[in-house]
């Protein structure tokens, strides 16, 4: 291994650590709110809004993301309507429809685990909260809500790991975050094994970080339990 090389490497490709991480961010950001529409309208009692919001779930978690951002990127410049709209200015940029596709993607596995995590609440503590009276939003503030964060927190833990390393399907669209830099590297100096070994541990490193902040997380609010054991 040629360590000085691999420190030059580590430095260019930290250059873009901040694009992958603002992928991430608001392809998170953006996808959560998303999936709790799709929750919501895939449980609600209009046929046609939960039928929707089923196929959308099984559209972007059933093909693959590589495909939907080459759908996105090259496929909706193709529709007369979308590039003479007010529209076009952002989705011909990589940038904006790697987020489309990101945020699409992760709202479809996120809107899954939301309700996997309220399913997992516990009836009695739901029926035990309705016989002191509580009932509507309160009950889902106070006992719905903090249960299901709780059983969801793990799954979703996952997803924020996967999105991150899906964020390097962008350079496919020519955005220079860590992968597209490290494409660039490899086609300029042809040192595959280090330049790649370098881009590895960031993401590596990246996503350990993001495992023990969740870890945490979870072990606070789980405290009251353990304090409860013991």
């Amino acid at each position: 291994m040629d360590w000085p090389f691999m420190s030059e490497v580590l430095q260019q490709l930290l250059a873009g650590l901040p694009l992958t991480l603002e992928l991430t961010a608001i392809g998170l950001v953006v996808g959560f709110v998303l999936a709790a529409v799709v929750f919501a309208a895939a449980n609600g009692r209009v046929p046609p809004v939960r039928w929707a919001a089923m196929a959308h779930i099984e559209l972007f978690r059933g093909t693959p993301l590589l495909l939907q951002i080459f759908l996105i990127y090259y496929g909706l410049g193709q529709v007369p309507l979308l590039r003479h709209s007010f529209l076009w200015p952002f989705l011909r940029e990589p940038y904006w429809c790697s987020i489309m596709a990101l945020a699409l993607n992760t709202s479809a596995y996120t809107a899954e685990i939301i309700r996997g995590a309220i399913q997992a609440v516990p009836r009695g503590e739901v029926e035990a909260a309705r016989a002191c009276g509580m009932s509507g939003l309160l009950l889902r503030r106070r006992i719905v809500w903090p249960i299901a964060l709780r059983q969801g927190l793990p799954v979703y833990s996952s997803e924020v790991i996967q999105m991150i390393k899906a964020t390097s399907l962008a350079s496919i669209v020519t955005l220079n975050e860590v992968t597209g830099i490290t494409y660039k590297l490899v086609s300029s100096s042809y040192r595959v094994i280090e330049i790649f070994v370098v881009a590895g541990a960031i993401y590596l490193a990246l996503n350990f970080l993001v495992s023990t902040g969740f870890m945490l997380l979870e072990r606070s609010l789980q405290a009251h339990l353990a304090h409860r054991r013991s």
